[in-house]
């Protein structure tokens, strides 16, 4: 078993790093990722805010991810918590990406059983694409016109979305690789529904205590899902880890 000792992040350029990770496509759908924070005693927020655990390496790595995802997927409740924003890569993240035959932006998509979102919001009104929303077919038919004026609509499931579809109908805009932001409750889901190919975690050198959620929640699973542990960069002891699932042949 080989050992990792921890690189400093200051030591490597994390857009070169990531970008050169093998994602193989797997059949039918997006390689999937999923990039989060936690405190040193799992805390996966403090005060209901994922930003107040990083630091300037983990905003790094959060950019650098970004800047390798086509699509970057996220849930509803993560969107209102967040005030998500249209992602911006820099100038030079555009060239590379440009230079890897991907789109100058990755276009971000909402996963949304009830469509409750506000589409006036900078995500749907400032995006360079119009992004996508993956829902299923509670929404009344008002909703998903109202939805489909400001953002791409993808209908896969019924009560809830059906994320495999979904994310095979990404893979049928273009997307090889997608990145999961969360919140836990969509981690879980996917992690639920087997379609977790690469976990990146950041584990920050605090604890936070209270009743914060971890980063993944759901149904226990019938058996763990094992993950190769494959680089571990640090700076002032946020420890910054990159795992691929032990079935994916990279």
């Amino acid at each position: 078993m080989r050992q990792l000792l921890p690189t400093p992040i200051d030591d490597v350029d994390p857009d070169e790093l990531y970008a050169a990770d093998a994602r193989p496509a797997p059949a039918g759908r997006p390689w999937v990722l999923t990039n989060m924070i936690a405190s040193a005693d799992g805390a996966a927020s403090i005060d209901g805010l994922s930003g107040q655990l990083g630091g300037p390496g983990d905003r790094a790595v959060f950019r650098a991810l970004r800047a390798v995802a086509d699509v970057i997927l996220v849930g509803a409740g993560t969107v209102r918590a967040e005030n998500y924003q249209p992602s911006k890569p820099s100038i030079d993240q555009q060239a590379r990406r440009a230079a890897r035959g991907q789109a100058p932006v990755p276009r971000i998509a909402v996963v949304t059983g009830r469509l409750d979102l506000d589409l006036s919001g900078p995500l749907f009104t400032d995006s360079p694409d119009r992004p996508l929303v993956l829902t299923g077919t509670r929404p009344s038919p008002e909703q998903l016109a109202r939805a489909s004026d400001v953002a791409e609509v993808i209908v896969a499931g019924a009560d809830t979305v059906d994320l495999a579809a979904g994310l095979t109908a990404l893979a049928g805009t273009g997307a090889g690789v997608v990145l999961c932001e969360g919140g836990p409750t969509l981690n879980g889901q996917l992690l639920a529904a087997d379609l977790i190919d690469e976990a990146c975690l950041t584990i920050a050198p605090v604890l936070a205590g209270g009743a914060a959620s971890r980063i993944m929640h759901g149904s226990p699973l019938d058996q763990a899902q094992r993950l190769r542990l494959d680089r571990v960069l640090e700076q002032d002891g946020l420890l910054l880890l990159r795992y691929v699932r032990v079935s994916v042949g990279v």
